[in-house]
């Protein structure tokens, strides 16, 4: 088979890519190195819809990201997927600075950045109470906003396998060769002809590209540490607060989350190795004294777990989108605002892939894709009407987030469904409570190995090497 393109890569970027490719007519395979969508990059980070004043007048990151932002309402619409603007603002805390913090709203004026404000410490405590007595001023930034990054990453990749976009997983590309008229893509699980190449690899994208291009790419994975807190502090604040930006990002933010969690981070460490995403004391130590700055009073006893995610840095500061040589095509360097950018890059990638093949737009292209049931959001007599039909929506699975076992099904059984613990966590969010899983964790291997007529000790929390039960007890459980 020959495809007409292939992506490489199912992060937010590849899986956006995917979708947008499937609204034309055409043989389109996504490559993905791990088990799942959405298990590099894209499960990491701030979970921001930036409203676009931070990137460089001028650039694609700029143009991308106030794209990007436009256009999440009909995505997360379309997709069924949790986004709210809740709004940001960038905190001053000296008048010295006030130069820069003028300067940032100016440059997103010229980025289209709308409704931008210059507010006085007065009016930033009016709607943040909580700041710190050192705030003097602030940027306010209503069109930003607050998204779930799995249920967006996933919302792309279902649709477009809908549509159509065929997925493969544990298929790590080792080599891509320009045969005739066509590229031949070596993988762990095969070789691949396809016309066309689409490289969105993340932090891999460097090697990925050097495969094919002779001016050579360098990505610098960058980590970011993060503290989750407790949902009880979750409305310490109701919009994202930022710090004046860096040359290493936009400094440790105070957010709430669409899930009703408060998010304090991340640091900005440039390292070697693609897969450092340990925490350490130092950083979130970090984290807690720079969250310290905006807001009186951290909540560090409300943690309830920590992260560390890595962005692909570039010496440039730019995303690098455009067809390096004939008929392949990069999305590479995509560090923040990527994820506020990928509708918009989504868009604008595709349409070179298509312009190059001449694609016929696809008539019956859908979409719509609708999520997994959130069945503690029904009020009680759409829940009550859903246990009936499925009895699963009543046995409560995971307690500190109210996931029933009818939830963990629907994440099996749907499109690109769950076949690991973490699969099954970030489409429901089982295990992703105050217990982070402590509790659940046995139940939905159990109901894994159940669903997909596997052994227990076959069930793992990511990828193949994550074993959770190494053997059966006699009692038939596992340990």
């Amino acid at each position: 088979m020959i495809y007409d393109s292939v992506i490489i890569g199912a992060g937010v970027i590849g899986s956006a890519i995917a979708r947008e490719l499937s609204r034309y007519n055409g043989k389109f395979l996504l490559l993905e190195k791990n088990e799942d969508v959405c298990t590099g990059t894209s499960k990491a980070n701030s979970a921001i819809v930036h409203a676009g004043f931070d990137a460089k007048n001028g650039t694609l990151m700029a143009k991308m990201n106030v794209e990007g932002n436009e256009r999440m309402d009909t995505v997360a619409f379309e997709l069924d997927i949790p986004f709210k603007r809740c709004g940001a603002m960038v905190l001053c805390f000296d008048e010295g600075s006030m130069d820069k913090l003028k300067d940032l709203y100016d440059r997103g004026v010229k980025n289209g950045v709308p409704d931008l404000r210059i507010l006085s410490r007065e009016e930033a405590v009016e709607i943040e109470p909580e700041l710190s007595d050192e705030v003097v001023a602030a940027l306010w930034a209503p069109t930003s906003g607050i998204i779930c990054p799995f249920e967006l990453t996933l919302g792309f990749a279902e649709n477009a396998a809908d549509n159509g976009v065929e997925f493969l997983f544990e298929a790590g590309v080792t080599n891509i060769e320009k045969k005739d008229d066509l590229y031949c893509v070596t993988t762990e699980k095969g070789e691949f002809l396809t016309k066309t190449v689409v490289n969105a690899a993340g932090v891999y994208a460097d090697e990925i590209h050097n495969m094919v291009c002779e001016d050579k790419l360098t990505i610098k994975p960058r980590k970011g540490e993060y503290i989750l807190c407790d949902k009880n502090v979750g409305g310490l604040v109701g919009t994202t607060l930022f710090q004046l930006p860096t040359k290493f990002g936009k400094g440790i933010l105070v957010s709430p989350t669409v899930h009703g969690n408060l998010l304090l981070g991340p640091t900005a460490d440039d390292i070697e190795d693609k897969e450092e995403t340990a925490t350490s004391a130092e950083g979130l130590a970090n984290v807690l004294t720079k969250a310290g700055l905006s807001v009186k009073t951290v909540p560090a006893r409300s943690a309830i777990t920590s992260f560390a995610g890595l962005r692909a840095h570039t010496e440039a500061d730019e995303f690098i989108l455009e067809e390096s040589v004939e008929g392949f095509f990069d999305a590479a360097g995509i560090e923040s605002p990527g994820l506020s950018s990928a509708p918009a890059i989504g868009v604008y990638m595709a349409d070179l892939v298509a312009d190059r093949l001449q694609l016929p737009k696809n008539e019956n292209f859908n979409p719509i894709r609708r999520g997994v049931i959130k069945a503690e959001e029904l009020d009680f007599d759409e829940r009550k009407k859903l246990i009936d039909e499925e009895p699963a929506y009543g046995n409560i699975i995971c307690r500190c987030e109210s996931i029933s076992e009818g939830e963990i099904l629907s994440a099996i059984h749907r499109t690109l469904g769950a076949r690991t613990l973490d699969g099954v966590k970030r489409r429901t969010r089982a295990g992703m409570g105050r217990c982070q899983s402590g509790f659940c964790s046995p139940k939905v291997m159990e109901i894994l190995a159940r669903e997909l007529n596997m052994d227990i000790t076959e069930i793992h929390k990511n990828s193949k090497s994550s074993y959770v039960a190494l053997e059966k007890t006699a009692k038939g459980g596992a340990r």
